[in-house]
């Protein structure tokens, strides 16, 4: 005779989404903030694709007198939901503890991406408010604040490379299946793309310079990928994840 199916034990044969909602809300942040991220970062502040790095004092002034308006307006919006960039760390960070690896990695991942949030994203952010702020400013200044910002924002290397390292090597020992493998071969990637970004302090033009094609745009279109197999293999890890799995520690 079969014994009747509890309410309890069908929720846990089906995909469970009822039970982990918290888990699927992070999720569909993670989209939302990148797109938004972008929008910024392309239409309000035009810092991508960066302005040239070998311009003068003078047309760094025009840029920053050009475009104070959506500079403000787009940096006020990115204060507003920078947030969202530590929700989708989180949740990277939650399925690498459901890994068979442990929590050392997971750790390494959610520090390089804190400690880089601040040189590659925020400090470009108030260099470029401080710059329009007083728009009467020094053009040597001015200039000085346009270098910072793109600089830190082109240039911030370790943090996440040690974040990239950190979950490739998760991915690659993990037993339980979290994430493919060659995601972890995309990740390496990542910090080849880090390394080939150093000859930005150093070169103004070409291809090493901050807006070059190696430096950023080679980066950028590895990024991008990464991103995109990031964000949906967290969809299928999270909709295979057990409705009744335990709670991690």
């Amino acid at each position: 005779m079969t014994r009747p199916t509890t309410n309890t034990e069908s929720a846990r044969v089906t995909t469970g989404t009822a039970g982990k909602r918290d888990v699927w809300i992070c999720y569909w942040i993670v989209p939302v903030f990148y797109t938004a991220f972008g929008l910024i970062f392309v239409l309000f502040t035009r810092v991508m694709p960066p302005p040239r790095a070998d311009t003068g004092a003078e047309q760094i002034t025009h840029f920053f007198t050009d475009h104070a308006v959506t500079i403000r307006i787009g940096f006020a919006l990115l204060l507003l939901i920078v947030g969202g960039a530590g929700v989708s760390n989180g949740i990277v960070v939650f399925h690498m503890k459901r890994m068979s690896t442990g929590s050392i990695c997971a750790y390494i991942y959610m520090a390089g991406m804190a400690v880089g949030a601040l040189p590659g994203c925020l400090l470009v952010a108030f260099c470029f408010l401080a710059a329009v702020y007083r728009p009467d400013r020094d053009p040597e200044l001015l200039a000085l604040l346009y270098d910072l910002g793109l600089l830190s924002y082109v240039g911030s290397l370790g943090c996440f490379t040690a974040a990239y390292f950190g979950f490739a090597i998760a991915i690659f020992f993990d037993r339980n299946e979290i994430f493919p493998k060659w995601l972890a071969y995309v990740t390496i990637w990542q910090i080849v793309t880090e390394i080939l970004a150093t000859p930005v302090f150093v070169v103004r033009s070409g291809p090493f310079a901050w807006n070059g094609s190696i430096s950023f745009w080679m980066g950028t279109v590895v990024f991008g990928t990464w991103l995109m197999c990031v964000i949906t293999f967290l969809r299928r890890a999270t909709a295979l994840q057990p409705a009744d799995e335990q709670a991690l520690p």
